[in-house]
């Protein structure tokens, strides 16, 4: 730590969440509403992550099938409100039966984000890339932040690992597990959208004529890496989203070393790779999907959209069997009735699904970084097997996992300890006179 000793004190706060999607966001509003001082980092211009830079729709506040029922409330609700003020939001079934979708304006999204977050007296730093960390028998003490005024350290008493890629655990050394080693990682994509579309025309081509489409278009030389992809309306007339592209998000080299989007050059080219493939599809809605003729791009996504990279060694890890069983835990902190969607190497997607109506829980214990003492992850990052987390990702859940993550640390705060010593049943108090679902209704 003592090279960067001189770097110039920021700030000094009870809770630094680093990154802002929807679980950091989420994390933040909910630890500074419990009266935490509460910072919030940032490395794009904007909150939000994958929900404000790469998607547009919520996945995870219903269960699937035919009598869905709201298992995400809280903060989640307040974001969706807030939303609604702004402009009109669409709910819509998802294409492959994983649920009803929340599909809103994602500019709109910028702003109630950040509403919300001033909201609840959350201060708020952009343009910030976590460097470094101090750690001091499992304890963080500090982190070191890249602004554009050079470097800067933060004092915290508790911190909140929302990064997506766990980030400050990695910088700690603690324990996580990278994905692509165990198991193969989920895929990248880059998404865009689509201008001047005639929805009317678009409508008469099902979900398995699209796909048919798609497989004669490859045939006849189109490079389409995904040929099951899917398309949906937004809340912009004539507009639609797409979720098409597919890149590998791990490279194994000769000495079978993993390289991932945690790596700047393998990010870099993805990143680009990722934009040439989009325009390749954009080619083909135009040429061969009804409604598309007179269309054309109208923005590809602000970064590539990273399902999986390090997944967090937790004090408990959530399994596939758990998922799949719908099991509860004395501990669960939110609910997830979304099934296992792996979106593995080649054509097609892997769907599992849990029995009809049904969620499995999220133990506050996946939560706690297993090595740290003041320390919590949330979101992406989150301690699950790969199988697992390909289920408990949705952003939904993400917002369920992050207002958890804030509330164990505003009391952790309250109390004077650490996150682990806060009571399970007192984040559970809090969380339902907050508004979450812990339990499924009957």
């Amino acid at each position: 730590m003592s090279w960067w000793q001189s770097a110039p004190l920021l700030d000094t706060v009870d809770v630094v969440v680093a990154g802002s999607g929807s679980a950091g966001s989420s994390a933040a509003i909910s630890a500074a509403r419990g009266g935490a001082r509460t910072l919030l980092i940032e490395k794009l211009p904007f909150l939000g992550g994958n929900s404000t830079a790469v998607l547009d729709t919520f996945y995870g506040f219903y269960t699937p099938g035919d009598a869905p029922r709201k298992i995400v409330g809280g903060v989640g609700d307040d974001v969706v409100t807030r939303l609604r003020e702004l402009g009109p939001v669409i709910e819509r079934p998802n294409t492959y039966g994983a649920g009803t979708g929340v599909t809103y304006n994602a500019e709109h999204l910028k702003v109630a984000w950040e509403s919300l977050a001033a909201g609840a007296g959350v201060r708020v730093l952009l343009h910030c890339f976590v460097q470094d960390v101090a750690v001091r028998d499992g304890r963080l003490e500090q982190l070191l932040i890249a602004t554009k005024a050079g470097l800067r350290r933060i004092r915290t008493s508790v911190v909140i690992d929302t990064t997506g890629d766990a980030d400050v655990v990695a910088f700690a050394g603690w324990g996580f597990e990278q994905a692509g080693t165990e198991a193969p990682a989920q895929t990248l994509t880059t998404t865009f959208r689509v201008v001047n579309v005639d929805l009317t025309e678009r409508r008469t081509v099902g979900k398995d004529r699209l796909h048919e489409l798609m497989r004669g278009a490859h045939a006849d030389g189109y490079a389409l890496p995904r040929r099951e992809g899917s398309d949906h309306i937004t809340p912009v007339d004539g507009m639609t989203a797409t979720v098409m592209t597919r890149l590998d998000s791990t490279r194994r080299g000769d000495d079978g070393a993993i390289t991932s989007t945690s790596d700047p050059l393998f990010l870099s080219e993805a990143e680009q790779a990722g934009r040439r493939q989009a325009l390749e599809y954009v080619r083909f809605l135009v040429d061969r999907v009804p409604g598309y003729a007179n269309a054309s791009l109208g923005a590809l996504s602000t970064q590539i959209g990273v399902r999986e990279t390090r997944r967090v060694y937790g004090d408990y890890r959530l399994t596939r069997d758990d998922v799949l069983s719908a099991r509860s835990f004395d501990d669960q902190i939110g609910l997830c009735g979304a099934p296992i969607e792996d979106h593995h190497g080649g054509d097609g997607t892997v769907w599992e699904y849990l029995p009809s109506g049904s969620a499995v829980g999220i133990p506050l214990r996946s939560l706690l970084v297993r090595d740290a003492s003041n320390a919590l992850t949330a979101g992406r990052s989150f301690s699950a097997t790969h199988d697992a987390h390909a289920s408990v990702r949705s952003m939904a859940q993400c917002m369920a996992m992050g207002q958890a993550a804030g509330a164990t640390a505003a009391l952790a705060v309250q109390h004077g300890t650490d996150p682990r010593n806060v009571p399970a049943r007192e984040v559970q108090d809090r969380l339902r006179t907050d508004g979450a679902i812990l339990e499924v209704a009957a």
